[in-house]
């Protein structure tokens, strides 16, 4: 068991790590603060560079911590708060399917960090290592309650999108010479 858990902690930790500085720093063809902090504008979030520097190093923080084992409940807080913003920002008008841009992979990464934060991080972590880690209902329904609340924190200071203009098609554009 304990090398299972090790695996998921390190894979699911790892992968948000590289998710949080696609937004830091752009890398592995990431926005960036700019890039991402603009998708974050189109989503309604007010400073919505600094709220996509808040993501990433949130995302980059917790899945460093979950990947070693450190502060697990928290990093799973993290984990799932950041991705209940996803889900609810981004991924609920899509439905389910990652295929279509549902909220299957957030919905997924949220449920593995409760999981762990529940189960605990397992042998091969630094929490065990240092003799660190509460009760596990206490640990998973703590990560779970921290999670949400920070996600509905976030979610409040969100004002609907700026409604875009509609391109007019090729049959509705005004053509030179002609009356509309």
């Amino acid at each position: 068991m304990d090398v299972g858990l090790l695996s998921i902690r390190l894979v699911v930790g790892l992968l948000l790590v590289g998710h949080g500085t696609q937004k830091l720093f752009g890398w592995f063809g990431g926005g960036g603060p700019e890039g991402t902090g603009g998708f974050f504008a189109s989503l309604g979030y007010p400073a919505a560079r600094s709220m996509a520097v808040l993501a990433g190093a949130t995302e980059a923080g917790a899945g460093a911590l979950l990947a070693i084992g450190l502060a697990t409940p928290l990093a799973a807080a993290g984990i799932i708060g950041v991705m209940l913003n996803a889900i609810v920002a981004a991924h609920l008008k899509n439905g389910l399917w990652v295929t279509k841009g549902g909220i299957e992979y957030p919905l997924v990464l949220a449920t593995v960090a409760f999981g762990l934060a529940w189960i605990g991080p397992g042998a091969y972590s630094i929490d065990r290592a240092i003799g660190w880690y509460p009760a596990r209902p206490v640990a998973g329904l703590g990560a779970l309650g921290l999670g949400v609340a920070g996600a509905l924190v976030i979610l409040a200071t969100r004002r609907p999108a700026a409604a875009q203009p509609q391109q007019q098609t090729q049959e509705t554009q005004k053509r030179p010479g002609r009356a509309a």
